[in-house]
């Protein structure tokens, strides 16, 4: 089902069985080679596939197009809202939903800089509502969902999703291959390895956060090895992120909501 699609008496008689999905993404520079749109048009794909996949029991909101991107905006390009905001978006926009009914929300994420406020408007919104509704309110980021394929798994040849890299650059030359320019993608500079801090795939996290804007980090906006993209390696990509997600809504529809 397609929220945009039905009246509001037809959306009322949907609230208590269906699972609500608003997907999110963002409009920010992606390297020299591929269009600011990228991260919206993903999870907006794979939104959509998994909606066809399940239509008696999700409920597909149109993307929030506009993410927390502040850490791009050196390169120009991008559009964002602030950290803080964001966590008011997300809290007032699963506040409509709680008030329409829904009780089974997921946030479909396809932006890495949405995780963090995300998760904040999460326990806020578990503060607010739990007691007295009990909902059950999920993050779900594609990439981290579908798990292995996104890491390092054949025929992947870097070793995890970033940005504009090897994995991103493969899925929109396989759904989009208009909104790519291969002859300018390429390895960005990136700082030497300190030994704690990941700035690319040169260590593994352990538990050290240190925050820098992407201009700070990447010569060109972009991350991993964009170069070795393929449209056969984003095929493989897409129906692992759409599969996935399908298995996790089928699931989260039975979850029981808990109370104490």
């Amino acid at each position: 089902m397609l929220f945009s699609n039905l009246s509001y008496p037809d959306i009322n008689q949907q609230t208590e069985q269906t699972v609500i999905v608003l997907p999110l993404g963002a409009f920010e520079q992606h390297g020299p080679h591929m269009a600011v749109s990228t991260d919206t048009d993903i999870v907006t794909h794979i939104a959509k596939k998994a909606e066809a996949a399940l239509p008696s029991q999700v409920m597909l909101c149109p993307t929030l197009p506009f993410g927390s991107s502040d850490h791009h905006l050196s390169f120009g390009g991008s559009i964002s809202i602030n950290p803080a905001l964001y966590v008011e978006v997300i809290v007032d926009l699963v506040g409509s939903f709680l008030q329409n009914g829904f009780r089974r929300i997921v946030l479909l994420n396809g932006h890495g800089g949405n995780i963090t406020p995300v998760r904040q408007a999460l326990a806020i919104l578990s503060k607010k509502y739990d007691r007295d509704l009990q909902p059950n309110i999920a993050l779900v980021t594609y990439w981290e969902l579908a798990g292995k394929p996104f890491a390092g798994e054949a025929p992947m040849e870097s070793p995890a999703l970033s940005h504009a890299c090897e994995y991103e650059t493969s899925m929109m030359l396989h759904l989009f291959p208009e909104k790519v320019d291969m002859e300018k993608a390429e390895r960005a500079a990136r700082p030497e390895s300190n030994g704690y801090i990941p700035w690319e795939d040169d260590e593994p996290y352990r538990g050290v956060t240190l925050f820098k804007a992407t201009a700070f980090i990447s010569s060109n906006g972009s991350s991993g090895e964009p170069q070795k993209g393929t449209a056969e390696k984003g095929e493989h990509l897409v129906g692992k992120a759409v599969g996935a997600l399908v298995g996790f809504l089928r699931d989260f529809a039975t979850w029981k909501f808990l109370s104490c």
